[in-house]
């Protein structure tokens, strides 16, 4: 639920601790396994199967715009649109990132009594979208066969830098909340919702005429090359 002031509707989508019939955001849970062995539980996690009727990936920043299909389809409205062009290779496995455009919605910032710097706006965005990008191109907390962390430290928890990252392209709607006299919004996670889901996606558009449609983050290079070559042994096998 979210607060408003009295005689204010706000809406607000339920939060379900287990995805009911659609999947809104990447991470989302849709399923549970219980078991008193770990090892027996990561199997059956394995062995989960969930049928998807994935939303075709918006590429035209109009098109986000006009006719793009909503996040939550009962507030019949989104209020942000994230835009992401990659390059990968295909020898390698590794992802490249070079453009990516952010459209967001947080409110009126320029109000006459307590004015918000713009560049503070933009500052949450990069900060949230380079979280994003993490999550879907680097960061994992991996443990090897006898439980212990293998990613402890900065030395082999990857994490992305200013190298790794573009200049973002960033710009603002403007639809004034209702539950404050100043008319904002929250912005700071915006760019971390957006960013892993749209960064996957690129990937996966990108490497779909090799056979893969599906992958798992984070998306590292050597992930996407063995998807890649497990595609492509699958159709050599078909082809035979």
């Amino acid at each position: 639920m979210a607060w408003a002031p009295p005689g204010v509707e706000v809406n607000s989508p339920p939060h379900w601790p287990l995805a009911r019939g659609e999947v809104n955001h990447v991470g989302d849970l849709v399923a549970v396994v219980i078991g008193d062995d770990r090892y027996a539980v990561a199997d059956a996690v394995d062995d989960v199967m969930v049928e998807y009727e994935p939303l075709a990936a918006v590429v035209d920043a109009e098109a986000a715009i006009v006719g793009a299909p909503f996040v939550h389809e009962e507030l019949g409205t989104n209020f942000g649109a994230h835009a992401c062009v990659v390059d990968v290779d295909p020898e390698t496995g590794k992802t490249t990132i070079v453009r990516y455009v952010a459209v967001d919605d947080c409110g009126n910032p320029i109000n006459p009594i307590n004015p918000i710097n713009p560049m503070l706006i933009d500052g949450q965005i990069h900060g949230g979208v380079v979280f994003g990008i993490g999550q879907a191109l680097y960061e994992q907390v991996a443990y090897d066969d006898d439980g212990q962390l293998v990613t402890g430290t900065f030395v082999n928890y990857a994490l992305p830098t200013a190298a790794e990252v573009p200049s973002f392209e960033t710009d603002r709607t403007v639809t004034p909340s209702p539950v404050n006299s100043m008319g904002v919004k929250g912005v700071g996670e915006a760019g971390t919702i957006a960013a892993s889901a749209v960064v996957t996606n690129a990937v996966i558009d990108a490497i779909r005429p090799l056979g893969v449609d599906y992958m798992n983050m984070p998306l590292s290079p050597i992930r996407v090359w063995e998807a890649i070559q497990d595609a492509s042994g699958s159709r050599a096998e078909a082809n035979r």
